[in-house]
């Protein structure tokens, strides 16, 4: 692919995407970056409120970009996301992002809360894929690039250690740890029976981000800063370059990767 002089390289405009977990502490970022490269953004989420306050300051700023309350762990998922392919005639990006926030250990772990882990973090992503092979099929007879990113976590490559917490109830669960495992997989699964069609899917794997670590105990997030090479915590912009590189069409050969954005935290 020969670039213009001059070409920002990264620029959407022109696409849908459709971004899941829209208004937590990575989501707002995400959508934030794609509708700024000129995509149209469909930020997904259940809090209308919160997704408001997502979407309303990108608005104002310019950028095409709206609000869709939608629970992905119902058939109104798979729904929506047909719905929205429909309406825009296409589809190019869908960020897998949704998860479960809770805390806990192997000891607390539920089988409802393994459930609830495995409704939002797999079964959602792969119903959501399903649903979008025909807005894709729009956009590749368009000329597109179509690209799945499953947002997966550091735990999903590696077990938390128990030592880092100040308590068992706040430690990362099992269940959120073995679901991002398992969205690597299926993101590999995904890629295999897709790629042919020209379909590219991949993984995000962050880690450590902590969320307003400005309102944690400061020992601990000191702790998370020192088990990575860089010796700091991951912000929300760490996560925007690599979002719009494997969204876009210059990530054109990569598929059924892990792009692993953790400071380090997994090679030692």
């Amino acid at each position: 692919m020969t670039v213009p002089a001059g070409a920002d390289i990264f620029r959407l405009d022109g696409t849908v995407a459709i971004v899941t977990g829209a208004s937590g502490w990575l989501g707002t970022a995400m959508t934030a970056v794609l509708a700024e490269a000129g995509a149209h953004v469909v930020a997904i989420a259940r809090d209308k409120a919160r997704l408001d306050a997502v979407v309303e300051p990108l608005r104002t700023a310019g950028h095409s970009v709206e609000a869709l309350p939608c629970d992905i762990s119902t058939p109104d998922w798979p729904a929506a996301v047909r719905r929205i392919a429909a309406e825009r005639g296409r589809l190019d990006v869908l960020v897998n992002n949704a998860h479960v926030g809770r805390g806990g250990s192997l000891r607390l772990a539920s089988a409802e809360y393994y459930r609830e882990a495995l409704e939002l973090g797999i079964i959602a992503a792969s119903e959501g894929i399903n649903a979008a092979r025909d807005g894709f099929t729009a956009s590749l007879a368009a000329g597109g690039k179509p690209s799945v990113v499953n947002v997966s976590s550091m735990y999903g490559l590696v077990s938390p250690d128990p030592g880092l917490y100040d308590s068992e109830e706040g430690r990362n669960p099992p269940f959120y740890g073995v679901i991002k495992a398992g969205l690597l997989q299926l993101t590999r699964y995904a890629a295999a029976e897709l790629g042919p069609q020209g379909i590219r899917v991949n993984a995000l794997t962050p880690g450590p981000f902590p969320q307003h670590p400005e309102k944690m105990d400061p020992a601990f997030v000191d702790r998370l800063a020192s088990r990575t090479v860089l010796k700091r915590f991951g912000t929300p912009d760490d996560i925007r370059a690599p979002l719009l590189f494997l969204a876009s069409p210059w990530s054109g050969f990569v598929t059924g990767a892990n792009l692993v954005v953790d400071g380090g935290w997994t090679i030692t």
